[in-house]
């Protein structure tokens, strides 16, 4: 990885008053990262946290047999490595960068110090942790209910929402890996995306989209689930906060699924 300055895109960041990421500045370090770089293995501690501010991460679940499969995309709007405020911990996934991107990283323990003092660090995390949430139950549902061809153009959608333009820097080994099939699978849907009009073309090492065409083809999970995680983040992001207090056992707050009604515009930027 390449250390950088440091400057702020991600939304989580974005979402803190001056005083509250004032906690933060003083301890990031700006890195880039390279499609399928490893940012966390399976069974490593927790450490460092990294605020996205481009690119797309990949929570990769290893299975018994050596396959693995996606579980959720992370981009801007997120944080990796943000469940370490619970104290010490291994990750249960592989974080591997689908896109390449830049982060702020900071160390466990400096991130837990701040969350302890600061309420709007708190808040923040927990609308984070509902959207993972929400999109870990949707990309089950989906998984179980729906095809090949519909699951993969949810996921090129999805990391199409993370890049500038419509030819995305993705391999079909990588896609074979998001969707937990084999290669031969990937190259049969991709013909018939392209058969209906949503990849005008692939070549080695990219996918070119049709939005409109590619979100017909999508099934139903990626709409529903963009607009909920979308709302969540419009509504509760931009909602004032009490000013920043010590953290008490008292402060935690349960998850709420019948709060869990998100926002809309990973594609804000564009």
């Amino acid at each position: 990885m390449t250390v950088h300055r440091t400057g702020f895109g991600n939304r989580l960041l974005a979402a803190l008053p001056p005083e509250d990421l004032g906690l933060l500045t003083p301890h990031f370090q700006k890195v880039s990262f390279e499609p399928d770089a490893v940012l966390v293995r399976s069974g490593d501690e927790l450490d460092p946290v990294y605020f996205p501010h481009s690119g797309a991460i990949a929570f990769m679940l290893d299975m018994p047999d050596g396959q693995t499969v996606a579980t959720t995309l992370m981009g801007r709007e997120g944080a990796l490595a943000s469940f370490s405020v619970l104290g010490p911990s291994l990750s249960s996934v592989t974080a591997t960068a689908r896109l390449a991107g830049t982060a702020s990283l900071i160390s466990a323990a400096k991130f837990r110090a701040a969350y302890a003092r600061s309420s709007a660090i708190r808040h923040v995390v927990q609308v984070h942790a509902r959207a993972l949430l929400l999109q870990l139950q949707h990309v089950a549902a989906c998984n179980a209910l729906h095809r090949v061809d519909g699951r993969m153009a949810r996921w090129l959608l999805q990391l199409h929402d993370r890049v500038p333009d419509d030819l995305l820097p993705v391999t079909q080994e990588a896609l074979a890996q998001l969707l937990g099939v084999r290669r031969t699978t990937v190259t049969l849907t991709m013909s018939k995306l392209r058969a209906a009009g949503a990849i005008p073309s692939d070549r080695r090492g990219s996918v070119e989209i049709h939005r409109a065409r590619l979100e017909r083809v999508a099934c139903e999970c990626y709409a529903l689930m963009q607009r909920n995680i979308d709302r969540m983040y419009c509504q509760e992001l931009s909602a004032p906060q009490p000013a920043s207090a010590p953290f008490r056992e008292s402060s935690f707050v349960p998850f709420d699924e019948a709060a869990i009604e998100p926002r809309a515009a990973l594609r804000e930027q564009k």
